[in-house]
């Protein structure tokens, strides 16, 4: 997977970007944890009506983040709510110094239709049915625009790709970045080798 990213990068690259790799800017873990006080949070005060009423509804994941939201305190929010605008704040900063930051979209291959859920990527168990999209937190969890661009395809044929992400403000910047990279790769107009 990081192979069809780094190759990204590289076509950026070619098409005059410099690209420099920056150590992870804030702790993943402080955000992972906010960002899933937060959602619990919100789908708590969203479903819980449907909670009440109609619990047969509701799928066992809607129902354990329901009611872990309903179990969180109002500190927890807040100190939920602070490491956001801490998060906030620093990429603000980054983005004095860089047009836009690439993350892979992805932490793994896309999986069985089947499969709710991935249960573990590369030997790490995952905890929550939301851990395998990790890598998509940091931008959701403070708003800020982003593209996902394809990548390429893997050994298997299954696609990757990469999610640009600027500052507020950017998404006209973003979706030129992401024209001129895909005149470049033209990777929908590619297809995986038969399966």
């Amino acid at each position: 997977m990081l192979a069809q990213c780094e190759s990204a990068l590289k076509v950026m690259e070619e098409l005059g970007a410099t690209v420099a790799p920056l150590p992870a800017p804030q702790d993943a873990g402080a955000l992972w944890e906010a960002w899933c006080t937060l959602r619990s949070w919100g789908k708590a005060a969203a479903l819980e009506p449907l909670y009440r009423e109609t619990p047969d509804a509701l799928k066992d994941t809607a129902i354990w983040e329901i009611e872990r939201g309903l179990a969180l305190s109002a500190m927890d929010v807040h100190r939920a709510s602070l490491v956001r605008s801490d998060w906030f704040r620093r990429a603000q900063a980054l983005f004095g110094d860089y047009d836009a930051l690439v993350l892979p979209s992805a932490q793994v291959w896309p999986f069985d239709l089947e499969q709710d859920w991935p249960r573990e990527i590369a030997g790490r168990a995952m905890d929550s049915y939301h851990r395998w999209m990790e890598v998509t937190i940091p931008v959701g969890l403070i708003g800020l625009p982003a593209l996902a661009m394809p990548a390429g395809f893997g050994a298997e044929g299954l696609p990757m790709g990469v999610q640009l992400i600027g500052p507020r403000g950017s998404d006209a910047r973003l979706l030129a970045i992401g024209a001129a990279y895909h005149a470049a790769t033209e990777w929908p107009q590619r297809r995986p080798p038969d399966m």
